[in-house]
């Protein structure tokens, strides 16, 4: 019996049935082994040792794969074809090697780009041994990552509390958001004109032109500044009477685009079907494993030789001999970094058309993009005709031109056009011209100036952030997609409309590395990191010297900030974050004489503060002054509240002021009372700063609201808002009010039944709930993992094993990966043994009493 290892045991299943009865393939469900989330796992000191740990699950694994190869004739390795497929085998080999289960058995590591039966089965025949060069590159990358993100995130908890993490990569990207948003914040629109005008040929076709010279000058983007500028060439151009000066035709042709790699699948994905980075490469594993396509994780964009003969075969059938090129079309990569081991990603079966693919929902509508795309790359180029006609007025002032395009012959785009991030696809946007020749005479119908305005760059989304990080040699596409997820996972971003928007925590982290560590977040460097660890990979660098080089000025910079106090953060932070946080024109646009003074007390000056929650800001005469906003100016101007509230009116009970106010916190209202601090209930969700009158807000001042008592046992019913919401109170029972008005006027039968339905929903044990939603399967035993909503707050379960969700996550964020995370870790804790009850102490007999000694007889 020969064991074979793969990664996934959707992958063992459909490989053990092309392999057969001889062999026994098990899957490693991914790494076995990590570095466990603590200090010291990786050592520097010691030659940069690495501590390797199995968790439960994964030991479980390692022990049935030990079990299975004690007496296999042969244990063949076949793990994915990439750098982590490769250190996966390696693990495999130390563990097993360290369990003494290889005794005498021989190992192989195959490799296969795609789960088919004549690819397994060539793989098989073709073995070698393990790649320890790419391991090394492996291991460099890893223990990078681990040195950098274990050394720099302490720094950030210390000097910029509610930060979370920092990373090689992570990082980076975050600081290319951070800064496309300063620039469209600082952003300076400038104005300018166009002059268009609709001409007639003499077959009577309406077409336009744009005003292109005026004067003999070629006019540029700015050439018209204003009004009067426009006015007086349109004046010019009025005068009409124009005839063709010069006519320029001529074929342009072009050729499709090659097959998918892992960063331009994630890129159309994205543009086309609205995918995240995450959604795409987890259909595209499915695919990969039910063998549908070549493996998913590559940046080789030229595909096998029976790929191509097998694309051009499909082409003359669906589409005949002129889509065919002459010569097959051949691709090789511009990236200077690129690692072009593996195929391109295409599909296993060109024949497999996409309307015979019976997968459903993502994996169908990808299959249809990565074989349109692979198909079309072989097609025949398009061919378009591109025309430009000048003409000239009869006064010689006004030179206007005409640019037009038409496809002579559509060749591959009849299949495929690649996506742009703006959304448009037309390949013939400027449309056909007439026929006209020199001397010809063209009527003026109309002409009009037009104003414009320069736009700000557009903001980052996933597609056009992996296209930068590509374009700047920073991480390798396949990480991408994990490393957007953790940015939105640690709230540094958030991704609205397909756009990628910092948060102000992130801004906060990118000002901080920027100030203190600008040598790990600056992109050449990052990039030159990368080319290292690819020349590792080739064996052509020692990874224990690059990491000693990488680590002597890692160390050093982190010692730098040991003396570092939070008021040169804060000063730091203040000048970088300056524009954003103290704009120099008010909401109307008009300028501040001081940005930073104190709209309370007039003499203190706005600064940053960091508190246990994150950064806001405050006057610098607290405690004399306690004015205090968001981190955001933005944020303060939303509600269009003043720094010293705005009044609503009188409270009838007490006849003091209420006030609606911000803070910290948000929008909140406030009335004194004369024995007590002032009362405060911050808006529900949903109820606009706007929308608040007196009525409202005395609505919200009332709470906690006394319903009334319980007819069982006369303890009262409270309504009040909380942390999640509205909800009714009886003693230690809490049950959530569908809406914040009911809270106002639910009477006591209505409360009542709520709360006995919240207790009936947990009578029989916690695990009777309802579950708010089922994550999917924990890939170590195929049980489902839900999420509930708890006395305590929301956790999920897996099987007997409950993990309370941290507080930076919610039912509604949660993913299946976390969740399995979660889990895992709840289960390797020990479980609490409850105090052995201890036993009385006996009571110790008293000790018997000696008799006397009988008294001799006399």
């Amino acid at each position: 019996m020969k064991v074979v290892i793969v990664e996934s045991p959707a992958k063992a299943k459909t490989i053990n049935k092309y392999l057969g009865s001889d062999y026994k393939v098990l899957a490693s469900y991914g790494h076995v082994r990590d570095l466990p989330s603590k200090d010291g796992s990786v050592d520097p000191e010691n030659d940069f040792e690495m501590i390797w740990q199995a968790d439960s699950k994964s030991a479980g694994r390692i022990r049935d794969i030990a079990d299975a190869t004690k007496g296999a004739d042969k244990l063949i390795l076949a793990t994915d074809p990439d750098r982590e497929g490769e250190a996966i085998s390696w693990h495999l080999l130390e563990v097993l090697e360290k369990r003494k289960a290889l005794k005498g058995i021989p190992v192989e590591r195959v490799v296969f780009n795609a789960i088919t039966k004549s690819a397994v089965t060539k793989a098989m025949q073709e073995p070698r041994e393990i790649d320890q060069e790419l391991v090394d590159a492996y291991l460099a990358r890893r223990a990078l990552d681990y040195l950098v993100g274990f050394n720099l995130s302490p720094v950030l908890w210390r000097k910029l509390p509610g930060s979370r993490s920092a990373g090689r990569v992570q990082s980076v990207a975050l600081r290319i958001i951070c800064q496309r948003e300063l620039e469209i914040e600082t952003f300076q629109a400038q104005e300018y004109w166009t002059v268009e005008a609709d001409l007639r040929a003499k077959d009577g076709t309406d077409f336009k032109a744009r005003l292109h010279a005026l004067d003999g000058e070629n006019l540029k983007k700015f050439s018209l500044p204003d009004e009067k500028s426009a006015t007086e060439a349109l004046n010019a151009v009025k005068v009409g009477g124009y005839e063709v000066s010069s006519v320029e035709s001529k074929p342009v042709r072009r050729n499709p685009p090659p097959p998918f790699i892992t960063s331009t699948l994630q890129q159309e994905a994205s543009r086309k079907l609205g995918f995240t980075a995450k959604r795409t490469m987890g259909a595209a594993q499915k695919l990969y494993e039910d063998g549908r396509i070549t493996y998913m994780r590559t940046d080789g964009v030229n595909m096998a030789e029976e790929a191509h003969v097998a694309a051009r075969k499909q082409i003359e059938s669906d589409y005949g001999a002129r889509y065919l090129p002459e010569k097959t079309r051949r691709y090789s990569s511009k990236a200077k970094n690129a690692q072009e081991a593996h195929e391109a990603i295409r599909p296993t079966d060109f024949s497999l058309r996409p309307e015979d693919y019976r997968g459903d929902g993502d994996l169908k509508k990808l299959y249809t993009l990565i074989w349109r795309r692979a198909v079309a790359s072989q097609m025949e180029a398009a061919v378009f005709e591109r025309t430009t006609l000048d003409f000239i007025s009869k006064d010689k002032r006004a030179q206007l031109r005409a640019s037009g395009q038409v496809v002579v012959f559509d060749g591959f785009i009849k299949l495929y056009t690649e996506g742009r991030d703006d959304g448009d696809d037309d390949e013939n946007a400027e449309g056909r011209l007439p026929k006209m020749q020199e001397g010809d005479h063209a009527d003026l119908k109309e002409a009009k100036s037009e104003q414009h305005f320069t736009q700000p760059p557009p903001r980052f989304t996933e597609a056009s952030l992996v296209k930068r990080l590509e374009e700047l040699g920073i991480g390798r596409p396949s990480t991408y997609a994990s490393t957007l997820s953790t940015l939105e996972d640690r709230d540094y971003v958030r991704l609205e409309k397909k756009q990628l928007i910092p948060e102000d925590k992130g801004r906060l982290v990118t000002a901080f590395l920027e100030n203190f560590f600008a040598r790990y977040v600056e992109y050449d460097f990052t990039a030159q990191l990368e080319e290292q660890l690819d020349v590792i990979s080739d064996g052509k660098l020692d990874w224990k010297a690059f990491l000693k080089d990488f680590w002597t000025q890692f160390q050093a910079s982190i010692a730098e900030t040991k003396e570092l106090r939070v008021s040169d953060v804060l000063d730091a932070l203040n000048i970088a974050l300056g524009p954003y946080v103290f704009p120099k024109k008010d909401e109307n646009g008009n300028p501040k004489e001081n940005p930073r003074e104190c709209p309370l007390c007039k003499e203190g000056e706005l600064s940053l503060k960091l508190g246990r929650h994150g950064a806001f800001v405050g006057c610098s005469r607290y405690p004399d002054c306690k004015f205090t906003r968001p981190f955001s100016a933005d944020a303060e101007q939303d509600g269009s509240i003043s720094p010293d509230g705005e009044e609503l009116g009188v409270h009838p009970d007490t006849g003091e002021p209420v006030l609606l106010k911000t803070g910290r916190f948000g929008p909140y209202v406030e009335t004194t009372q004369a024995e007590e601090k002032p009362r405060r209930t911050s808006l529900p969700k949903g109820w606009e700063p706007q929308s608040i009158n007196l009525e409202r807000a005395l609505l919200l001042l009332s709470l906690p609201r006394e319903v009334g008592v319980h007819p069982e046992d006369g303890e009262k019913i409270v309504a009040n808002l909380g942390r999640y919401g509205p909800y009714v109170q009886h003693l230690r029972t809490f049950a959530n009010v569908p809406t914040v008005e009911e809270l106002f006027d639910i009477g006591l039968n209505r409360a009542v039944t709520l709360i006995e339905d919240k207790k009936a929903s947990r009578g029989g044990g916690r695990g009777k709930a309802e579950p708010l939603k089922e994550l999917g399967k924990h890939p170590g035993d195929d049980e489902p993992i839900h999420v509930f909503a708890g006395r305590y707050g929301p956790y999920v379960k897996h099987g007997k094993t409950n993990a309370t969700l941290p507080k930076d996550l919610t039912p509604e964020t949660v993913t299946l990966e976390q969740a399995i995370e979660l889990v895992d870790a709840k289960a390797k804790k020990p479980a609490k043994k409850k105090a052995a009850a201890k036993k009385p102490a006996a009571k110790k007999k008293a000790p018997a009493k000696k008799k006397a000694a009988p008294k001799p007889k006399t």
